[in-house]
C-alpha cells in the first residue's frame, strides 16, 4: 500500500497537468484566431499530403513491379528458347535427366544466354527446371534449383495452362523475408512435359520503394512545415489590423476619445480602418455633445434650483403668517391655507432633492467616512418615519443584532437612504408589516426592508430607481414624495462602494437590500443576507437590479403625477 500510494499521487499529478494545459490551449484556441487558421490550414494540407504521397507511392511502386514482370518474361521467353535446345533429344533416364538439367542449368547460368537490351532489366534470377511427367519413389518430381520457392499454386497453373505466368510471393531465406518474383515457362522437348521457373528476388525494388516512401514523408513534412509558416505569416497580416483595432476599440472604450487606427495603403485593411476612424469621429462628436448637453441640463437645475430658494422664501413667510391666523378666516380659507403650507413643505423637499441630485450629476460630492454603528441609523430612520407609519396603520419591526453593528461610512447619507426605503415600504405596504433586518460579517453589512404590499410586476424591478418613475400613478402615495428619493439612494450607495438591489413578486411585496462595506473603499464580494424572501410558497423569476446595472427613464412632466400630501396625525410608536 505505501508503494501504490506515491505511484497514485504521481500519476494524478500527470492528470492534473495534463488537464491544466488543455484547458489552457482551450483557452488560447477560442481567443486567438491566427491559432485556429494555422491549426486548420496544418490539419488539412496534411490531408492532402497524406492522400497524395499515397496515390504517388503506389504509382511509382505499381510501375516497378510492372517493369519487373516485363522484363522478367522476356527474359523468362529468351531462357526457354535456350533450355528447350539444350535439351533436345533427352535421354528418358533418370540419370540422364538429371544430367542434362544440370547441364542446361550451368548453361543457362554462365553462358548469359538471352540477355539483350530488352531483358537486361530484369536483373539476376535463379533457374529451376522441373520435370512434369515423370514421378520417383518419393512421388516428387526431377527437378534442379530451389525448387521450394517456386510456389505450387504457380506450377499448377503452368503445368495445366501450358503457358507463362508469374507470381509475387514472400519466402523465408535464413530467418529473413525474402519477396519473389516467380516467372514460369513450359519448356517441350522430346515430348516431355517440363517447366522452367526464374526466380528474381525484388530487394532492389523494395530499397528504391523505400527511398521513395522515406523521400515523399520528408518531402511531406518539410512541405507543412513550410504552409504552416506561410500560413502564420499570411494570417498575421490578416489579423494585426484586427488585433489594432480591437486595442483602439479597448482604449476608446475606456475614455480616451483620440485614439484611431494607422490608415496604411488602399487595400481592404486600409478602408477598414477609415470606416473604424470615422466611425471614432462621430461617436467622439455625440459623446461631446451629450457632456455639453448634460452639463448645461445640471446647471440649469441647479441654478433653478438656486433662484426659487428666494421666492419661496418669501411665499413661505407669507404661508406661515396666513397659517398662524387660518382660525380668523372661514372654513374654506381656512384648508386652503393648510394646503398651501402641505404643498410648500414638499416644495422645498423637492428642491432640496434636485440640488442634490444636481450635486451628485456633477461628480462634487464627498463622503465624510467615520466608524458608526448602523442600529443608530436604523433607529432615526424608523423615528423619522414613525408618524408616516402610523397613519398608513403599519408597524415597522427591527430585527437588529445584538451586537455592534460597526462600518466605515457617512450617517447622514445612509440615514437618509433607510428613511427612504422605510417610507416607499410603508406607501406600498397596504397597512401590513414592514420588516427591516440587518446581518454583518468580517467585510459588509447587509440592510434589507420588506413588505407585504402589491410587490412588483415582472420588469418593474429594473425602474423602481429610475427618477420620478412610479409602479402605480393611480395609487394615493402617503409620504408625498418628490420621486427622487430612490435615484438619491442609488448614488449614496455607489458612494460607499455598496450595493442597492430590489426584488419584487405580485402579491409577495418587495424587498430592498442595501449592502454596505465594512472599510470604506473595499468592494464588498457577496452580501450577508438573501434579497429574495426564503419563506415563500412559491418563487418565480427574482428580479434583482445591481447598481452598475440600474437604468434612468426619462419621463416628460405630463407622466408626473402629484397629489397633495394628506394630513398627518400625531406620532403615536407602534413598533414590535
Amino acid at each position: 500500500m505505501k508503494l501504490v500510494r506515491p505511484v497514485v499521487e504521481r500519476v494524478q499529478r500527470i492528470v492534473d497537468e495534463a488537464r491544466r494545459r488543455w484547458t489552457r490551449f482551450g483557452e488560447l484556441w477560442r481567443r486567438s484566431l491566427q491559432l485556429r487558421v494555422v491549426v486548420s490550414t496544418l490539419a488539412l494540407s496534411s490531408a492532402v499530403v497524406f492522400v497524395l504521397g499515397m496515390v504517388l507511392q503506389m504509382q511509382i511502386t505499381g510501375q516497378l513491379l510492372t517493369t519487373k514482370e516485363q522484363a522478367a518474361t522476356r527474359q523468362a521467353r529468351a531462357s526457354q528458347a535456350t533450355i528447350q535446345a539444350e535439351l533436345a533429344g533427352l535421354n528418358p533416364g533418370p540419370d540422364s535427366v538429371k544430367a542434362r538439367f544440370i547441364s542446361a542449368i550451368n548453361k543457362l547460368a554462365t553462358g548469359g544466354s538471352g540477355q539483350d537490351a530488352t531483358t537486361a532489366g530484369a536483373g539476376a534470377f535463379e533457374p529451376v527446371l522441373v520435370d512434369g511427367e515423370n514421378v520417383d519413389s518419393t512421388g516428387r518430381a526431377p527437378s534442379e534449383g530451389p525448387i521450394e520457392d517456386v510456389p505450387a499454386q504457380l506450377r499448377a497453373q503452368v503445368e495445366k495452362s501450358a503457358k507463362a505466368a508469374s507470381q509475387i510471393h514472400t519466402v523465408n531465406r535464413g530467418g529473413t523475408p525474402t519477396t519473389l518474383l516467380v516467372v514460369g515457362v513450359p519448356v517441350n522437348s522430346s515430348s516431355r512435359a517440363m517447366q522452367l521457373y526464374l526466380i528474381f528476388p525484388l530487394t532492389a525494388e523494395q530499397r528504391t520503394a523505400e527511398v521513395v516512401q522515406n523521400t515523399l514523408l520528408i518531402g511531406g513534412i518539410v512541405l507543412l512545415m513550410l504552409l504552416a509558416l506561410i500560413a502564420n505569416l499570411v494570417t498575421r497580416q490578416v489579423v494585426r489590423p484586427v488585433r489594432q483595432a480591437a486595442e483602439v476599440a479597448e482604449r476608446f472604450a475606456d475614455g480616451s476619445l483620440d485614439e484611431r487606427m494607422p490608415v496604411v495603403g488602399e487595400d481592404d485593411v486600409a478602408r477598414l480602418a477609415e470606416a473604424f476612424n470615422e466611425m471614432a469621429e462621430g461617436i467622439q462628436a455625440q459623446i461631446r455633445q451629450l457632456e455639453e448637453f448634460g452639463q448645461l441640463q445640471r446647471r440649469f437645475t441647479s441654478d433653478v434650483s438656486h433662484e426659487l430658494r428666494t421666492p419661496l422664501t418669501t411665499v413661505r413667510m407669507a404661508a406661515d403668517v396666513l397659517h398662524a391666523s387660518r382660525e380668523q378666516f372661514p372654513s374654506g380659507l381656512a384648508r386652503s391655507t393648510e394646503l398651501l403650507v402641505d404643498e410648500l413643505d414638499r416644495f422645498e423637499s423637492l428642491l432640496g432633492d434636485l440640488l442634490e441630485i444636481s450635486r451628485l450629476d456633477a461628480g462634487v460630492e464627498e463622503l465624510a467616512a467615520e466608524q458608526v454603528d448602523l442600529r443608530v441609523l436604523a433607529r432615526r430612520a424608523h423615528d423619522s418615519v414613525r408618524a408616516i407609519a402610523n397613519t398608513a396603520g403599519s408597524t415597522i419591526v427591527m430585527d437588529l443584532p445584538d451586537e455592534e453593528v460597526t462600518a466605515e461610512l457617512d450617517s447622514r447619507r445612509v440615514e437618509r437612504i433607510l428613511r427612504n426605503l422605510l417610507a416607499n415600504a410603508v406607501d406600498h405596504g397596504e397597512g401590513q408589516p414592514v420588516e427591516l433586518t440587518m446581518r454583518g460579517d468580517e467585510h459588509a453589512v447587509a440592510i434589507t426592508v420588506r413588505d407585504h404590499g402589491v410587490g412588483l410586476r415582472p420588469g418593474e424591478a429594473e425602474l423602481v430607481f429610475s427618477r420620478f418613475w412610479r409602479a402605480d400613478p393611480s395609487r394615493n402615495r402617503r409620504t408625498g414624495g418628490t420621486g427622487l428619493g430612490l435615484s438619491i439612494s442609488l448614488e449614496d450607495a455607489r458612494l460607499h462602494g455598496g450595493w442597492l438591489e430590489a426584488w419584487g413578486e405580485q402579491g409577495h411585496g418587495a424587498v430592498f437590500r442595501l449592502t454596505l462595506p465594512r472599510t470604506y473603499g473595499n468592494e464588498p464580494v457577496s452580501s450577508p443576507l438573501p434579497l429574495a424572501p426564503e419563506n415563500l410558497p412559491h418563487v418565480s423569476v427574482v428580479e434583482s437590479v445591481p447598481v452598475e446595472e440600474a437604468e434612468e427613464v426619462e419621463l416628460t412632466p405630463e407622466e408626473i403625477t402629484w397629489q397633495p400630501a394628506e394630513p398627518v396625525d400625531a406620532e403615536r410608536e407602534e413598533v414590535r
